[in-house]
C-alpha cells in the first residue's frame, strides 16, 4: 500500500482525479457533472442523455451515482394540468468542495488513528519479545 499511495502522491494530479478518487465517479458521471456544470439552466435526464449521445437509461444511472454523490441537485417540476417531470443541475462548487474536505479530514482522523494502532502493537513486540523465544 506504501508503494501505491507514494507513487499516487507523485502523479500529476488534476482536479477531476478527486472525482474519481473521492467519490467513485465513472467516466460517464464526469462527462454528464460538465455538461450540467455547462448548461444554462437545469436540464432533464432526455436532454443530458442527447447531450453525452447515450441511451436515457444509462445517463440516469449516472446521474443517480452524481446525485448519491451529492454533486447533483434534482429538482421537480410541474405542470399546470397535473403531473411533474424532474430537472437536475449541479450542486453549488463550494458545498461540494466543503463536504471533499470534511471526507478527507475523518479520512486523516481515520489513519492516524490506524498509525497509532500499527506504532502501538508493533512497539510491543519489540520491546517484549515473545516468551519462547527467551527461553532458548
Amino acid at each position: 500500500m506504501a508503494d501505491a499511495m507514494s507513487e499516487y502522491l507523485k502523479q500529476d494530479m488534476q482536479c477531476e482525479g478527486l472525482l474519481e478518487c473521492i467519490h467513485g465517479l465513472k467516466g460517464l458521471d464526469k462527462e454528464i457533472f460538465k455538461v450540467l456544470t455547462e448548461a444554462s439552466g437545469p436540464l432533464t435526464v432526455d436532454e443530458i442523455a442527447e447531450a453525452v449521445d447515450r441511451e436515457r437509461s444509462t445517463a440516469y444511472r449516472s446521474i443517480q451515482r452524481l446525485l448519491q454523490s451529492g454533486f447533483v441537485q434534482k429538482e421537480q417540476v410541474n405542470y399546470d394540468q397535473g403531473g411533474y417531470y424532474h430537472v437536475f443541475r449541479p450542486t453549488d462548487p463550494d458545498e461540494i468542495a466543503d463536504d471533499m474536505q470534511r471526507m478527507l479530514n475523518d479520512w486523516y482522523a481515520k489513519m492516524g488513528q490506524l498509525i497509532g494502532e500499527f506504532r502501538k502493537k508493533y512497539q510491543k513486540e519489540i520491546d517484549e519479545p515473545p516468551a519462547a523465544a527467551a527461553e532458548n
